[in-house]
């Protein structure tokens, strides 16, 4: 009688099973590995030991801007990409990932850098670089797999820098139409928000306490860039305005910047310009913007102060660009107020499309809002 091992399975079944295997895994297509790697969703380039690219995959190729035929032979050092650390620091070849592994033969992890794309873009990437080895035991191949990262760069730089620049821009009268002027006093106009529509005009919303409802509307219809003004409400002695701009304005370049613009104020022989920036951006780029408007300006002051905006910053990040502009415009112009100072048929006209396709974007915009505030992420933004 054959022993049989406790396994149940006698060992020359066992090793006609590993021979199966084998064979399995050797008549798998030769051109498999290939396909797998054309196929990957993550962005993957293959290193030969001369230090150029011998492979690239497809998304690699759509990532960094190049076709694969130009990629392949390039090398993947400094000589042919502009690479930096987040300081703006260039990384040489010595220290670049790739290189350590070729000496070292250790994979690395998360090496993240930035780089200048062949169209000027600048992106992040994060890259996980390992060796491939020959029967002999050397470095044959260094694998880089990466992943772009700029979105969640710019949402880690935004969460992260806690301080803006308040700016307060001084220009002549000349900056107003003639019925904004005054011989003493100010006339204060505070910029609630400014939307950018598909079609690259603007809708700017505007509030003061210091003028008549009637002569708030005409001071604005007087200044050339507007194409219509609307008065949205007047309660208490204040009245906010709708204006439409067929052109960038002064408190569009705040927003251009990632600020946002505060106030105008109209005093005798002056006009001054008051808005934020975030803390990293200079005082004079802003300046040079409002100078294509207004020449001269200088700066009258500038402030850097925490003002810590988390969960504002995570859901703006979070929107597409239609939706917060369909979230603005309904806030600002009323469409949540009771009674609504403006309709939905009014805004979906102002975005140049169907009340169907405005109550779309407006919904997922508001959806997005209550899921930040309500779930787990929201509690980050608290």
């Amino acid at each position: 009688m054959t022993d049989v091992p406790a396994s149940g399975v006698r060992d020359d079944e066992s090793s006609e099973r590993r021979t199966n295997e084998n064979e399995s895994q050797e008549t798998l297509p030769e051109d498999l590995a290939r396909r797998l790697f054309d196929v990957c969703p993550v962005a993957a380039l293959v290193i030969d030991s001369t230090g150029s690219i011998a492979f690239a995959n497809e998304r690699a190729a759509e990532t960094l801007g190049l076709p694969r035929e130009e990629l392949i032979g390039r090398a993947y050092g400094p000589s042919e990409w502009n690479i930096y650390y987040d300081d703006g620091t260039p990384v040489s070849a010595d220290d670049h990932a790739v290189t350590r592994v070729f000496e070292t033969g250790a994979p690395e992890f998360g090496f993240e850098h930035w780089i200048e794309l062949p169209d000027g873009a600048e992106r992040w990437f994060s890259s996980n670089v390992a060796p491939l080895f020959d029967e002999d035991g050397s470095i044959e191949y260094v694998v880089v797999a990466f992943e772009d990262v700029t979105s969640l760069k710019r949402r880690e730089k935004r969460l992260t820098n806690d301080r803006v620049r308040l700016l307060e821009f001084r220009t002549d009268e000349s900056a107003v139409p003639p019925s904004l002027r005054v011989e003493d006093g100010e006339t204060r106009i505070e910029i609630d928000s400014v939307v950018s529509l598909p079609d690259g005009t603007t809708v700017q919303y505007m509030g003061t306490s210091d003028l008549a409802a009637s002569d708030f509307v005409t001071a604005i219809e007087e200044v050339p860039h507007y194409l219509d003004v609307r008065l949205l409400s007047s309660v208490g002695g204040h009245s906010r305005v709708e204006a439409h701009s067929e052109s960038e304005t002064v408190a569009h370049v705040f927003s251009l910047l990632g600020g946002r613009p505060r106030e105008i104020v109209v005093a005798p022989d002056e006009v001054r310009f008051r808005g934020e920036l975030p803390g990293d951006v200079d005082h004079r780029t802003a300046a040079d913007e409002i100078r294509r408007f207004h020449d001269p300006v200088e700066l009258v002051s500038e402030e850097l102060v925490y003002s810590p905006s988390l969960l504002y910053d995570i859901v703006t990040d979070a929107l597409t660009d239609r939706q917060l502009a369909t979230l603005d415009a309904a806030y600002f112009s009323g469409y949540f107020d009771t009674p609504r100072t403006s309709t939905g048929d009014e805004l979906a006209d102002r975005f140049g499309v169907t009340r169907q396709t405005f109550n779309q974007h407006l919904r997922k915009a508001e959806r997005t809002v209550f899921q930040h505030l309500f779930e787990k992420s929201g509690a980050d933004g608290r």
